[in-house]
């Protein structure tokens, strides 16, 4: 089957158009790295949402087999294989230009930013607040307590995540820039987009 492969360089964002019942594969070139995930519909009348996601699914966090809810209740994504140690994150939004400023660092890139830059790339755009992402490769384990530990990815080299697209969707994967708090390893390093197309597999 044809794949093609978009490569995320390290701090930046990028968007690919993915039809119903084709593969999107987010993969951690270099290892340790965290990407932010995005998914509309097509016409951008939808968008993923984590909240709609954790009330489908009973669920903190990402597990195989399961769906991505739109906030219109409808599934838009599958995740269908995870190569990587399964630690990826629903609860922490995006990074934008306000974290970075409350980080002391006001000219930082976000991924809020990386997502508008992408869709303007495709001569799209989102007018609307940035919707809270799928951070993928992310480890935000919840204590017994309820606190949150931000830990660094543990994600190797080559390991990948795999969504299945339920609907017609533009996707923005977004290698996060964020390099003041230490969730992604020693260095940001780039991800890579590869889209498999009709659904098949990789030959």
């Amino acid at each position: 089957m044809k794949t093609t492969k978009t490569e995320v360089p390290p701090g930046t964002g990028r968007a690919v158009r993915v039809a119903a019942g084709e593969l999107v594969r987010v993969i951690d070139v270099d290892g340790g790295q965290v990407g932010d995930v995005f998914a509309f519909t097509g016409d951008f009348t939808e968008q993923h949402s984590v909240a709609h996601t954790r009330a489908a699914v009973d669920r903190l966090f990402p597990a195989v087999g399961e769906f991505f809810m739109t906030d219109r209740r409808r599934p838009i994504l599958t995740l269908t294989e995870d190569t990587s140690p399964g630690e990826h994150d629903m609860l922490i939004p995006a990074c934008d230009p306000a974290r970075y400023a409350a980080l002391g660092a006001p000219d930082h890139r976000s991924c809020a930013v990386n997502l508008r830059e992408a869709l303007a790339a495709l001569d799209l755009s989102f007018a609307g607040p940035i919707p809270q992402p799928i951070n993928v490769f992310m480890r935000i384990p919840v204590g017994q307590d309820g606190r949150l530990s931000w830990l660094t990815a543990s994600s190797r080299a080559g390991d990948a995540i795999t969504f299945r697209a339920e609907l017609d969707c533009v996707v923005v994967v977004s290698a996060c820039p964020q390099d003041l708090v230490r969730i992604s390893d020693v260095r940001l390093s780039p991800l890579a987009i590869e889209i498999v197309h009709n659904g098949g597999t990789t030959s």
